[in-house]
């Protein structure tokens, strides 16, 4: 789910390789459209396949043979192919962009297919549905024939994704099959609406002074340029010098501190006098307070509001008994640096995983036991969370409660909002609740959110296989590459369990609907292993704004 390096909300776990540290940060994005799912029609035959290799997978398992789709109705007027350079799902065996290739094949190579429990998924894709008929004809068309199908029978469901959808395997920008699936949760903390110890705390909605620009906007190099504000976004004015940045609404943005590499292209920045600075940083905002910002209520724990930080969302349990659920609402835009310390076997840390702005940590030393008490412990290895510092009074703060250092050096912070979502999920970055153990967070240039994507990858600990179809439905500024999926296992101790030790090996195949244009197909050059990319291939699968839009 962010949570924005995107910088948006919601840290999620990334990895490329066991020495890197990973940051994700979730985001809330495209409010659900309602839609009215009825009618029934049918779906076209499937275009014969040619012949093609199966791919490798992740957790193989014995041969099952594919089972028959079942028919629902009669077959839909195909969609027409566009013209121009594009592919079209279902006709084209093989497509690229800058990040991944995608390979045409049969369900039946697809390892555990006919084995999962649809019904299952089938929840998290009707909710899916409520956005995507909003995004064209063919998924208006899918989701309407969707009403008529038994949510309860596996296999009436397997038949009507078959006869919709064309699997592709995707491969990342070298072809190769093979990706990371990490994992998330939704933590849940005891908290208060209102200032008393141990409620010290505080949990901030996004501030109202927090400025944006758009950095696809921004002019290169690290100068100095004349911008004004129109609401809270910042626009450069073109052909100013720094001579003209006395003028009236006129403010002085300094591009050398600018973070630009974030996936929803926001740059998150600050008025002082006649200049455009970033944002605060942690350190800033929890010594000086953020008087711009409502507090939407007090924990007692640092450790635990910072790993909230990190999942993106949350649940604050009040003395009543009564839960307030959170999301995140936005990041201050500076770089995540979690503070981190030796394993308790002498070793330093080598992975980070994170998710919204709290960390996650993974050491591979087997190591397995906790060195403090005031340390988010995964797998052997502890964050560095030292005690709080001396309360300062902030005046003009709308609580009336001391402000904390809570020691934390990590200059990234999120902020949250309250959430709905009743007994469900939180609501990911494509604005519908997650559902636990179907819906995974990805990176929407090559796999593109509210689309099915089956995941092979194995269950954390056991090592058994885990092949499941599932939705994606969320995202992050650091789930980045083709092969990448962050698995959400719901929330409580078992799911946090489990999150914190999924890190594995997986493939990924996506499912697209018949005859749908997807990444235009190069025209100059075509990837190889290890070749460089051609300039003329799209950055993103479907590009959507707001979720991944091509430069």
């Amino acid at each position: 789910m962010n949570t924005n390096g995107i910088n948006v909300a919601h840290l999620t776990n990334v990895s490329s390789s066991s020495t890197a540290f990973f940051a994700v940060l979730r985001w809330g994005t495209a409010a659900g459209i309602a839609a009215t799912l009825a009618g029934c029609a049918t779906a076209p035959p499937p275009a014969p396949a040619p012949a093609r290799p199966a791919p490798v997978a992740a957790a193989p398992v014995a041969p099952v043979a594919a089972q028959a789709p079942v028919t629902i109705g009669a077959a839909p007027e195909p969609a027409r192919p566009p013209s121009g350079n594009a592919s079209v799902a279902g006709q084209a065996r093989t497509f690229s962009t800058q990040l991944a290739t995608y390979t045409s094949v049969g369900y039946d190579t697809v390892p555990g297919w006919v084995r999962d429990d649809f019904a299952e998924s089938w929840p998290a894709f009707i909710g899916s549905c409520k956005v995507m008929t909003g995004r064209g004809a063919e998924w208006r068309q899918i989701c309407q024939r969707a009403a008529a199908v038994d949510g309860k029978s596996n296999p009436a469901i397997r038949g009507f994704f078959e006869r919709e959808f064309s699997v592709y395997q995707i491969r990342d920008d070298d072809r190769k099959p093979d990706g990371v699936v990490t994992g998330y949760f939704e933590p849940e903390i005891p908290g208060s609406r209102s200032y008393a110890p141990p409620y010290i705390y505080p949990v901030y909605g996004q501030p109202e002074d927090m400025l944006f620009a758009d950095a696809r906007k921004l002019p290169p190099g690290t100068g100095t340029v004349a911008a004004r504000l129109e609401g809270r976004n910042v626009v450069v004015q073109q052909g100013l010098s720094t001579r003209d940045m006395g003028a009236p609404g006129l403010y002085a943005l300094d591009l050398s501190g600018i973070t630009r590499d974030t996936l929803d292209r926001k740059v998150r920045l600050r008025i002082e006098g006649r200049r455009l600075l970033p944002y605060y940083t942690r350190e800033e905002i929890e010594t000086k307070g953020a008087p711009n910002a409502r507090v939407l209520a007090f924990v007692s724990s640092a450790t635990a509001l910072y790993e909230m930080q990190i999942q993106g969302s949350g649940r604050i349990r009040l003395p009543s008994g009564e839960v307030v659920r959170v999301a995140y609402a936005e990041q201050n835009g500076q770089p995540f640096r979690p503070t981190i310390a030796q394993s308790s076997s002498g070793k330093p840390l080598s992975t980070v995983k994170t998710r919204g702005l709290g960390v996650e940590l993974e050491l591979d030393d087997g190591d397995d036991e906790a060195d403090s008490t005031t340390a988010i412990r995964t797998r052997g290895f502890t964050l560095a969370l030292p005690a709080a510092s001396g309360a300062v009074v902030v005046p003009g703060r709308r609580a009336t409660s001391p402000v904390l250092g809570s020691g934390i050096k990590d200059p990234s912070y999120v902020f949250f909002k309250e959430a709905g979502g009743g007994a469900g999920g939180p609501v990911g970055a494509f604005g519908v609740p997650l559902s636990a153990g179907r819906s995974i967070a990805v990176d929407p240039r090559s796999t593109p959110l509210g689309y099915p994507v089956f995941v092979s990858t194995r269950t954390p600990g056991s090592g058994t296989p885990m092949q499941r179809l599932t939705i994606a439905q969320d995202t992050g500024g650091a789930i980045r590459g083709a092969v990448r999926a962050d698995y959400f296992f719901g929330n409580g101790q078992q799911a946090a369990t489990q999150a914190r030790r999924m890190k594995e090996r997986g493939q990924l195949w996506i499912l697209l609907p018949r005859g749908q244009a997807v990444a235009a197909a190069a025209t100059s050059s075509i990837r190889t292993r290890g070749a460089a990319v051609g300039a003329d291939l799209p950055q993103c699968l479907v590009p959507q704004e707001d979720a991944c839009v091509d430069d």
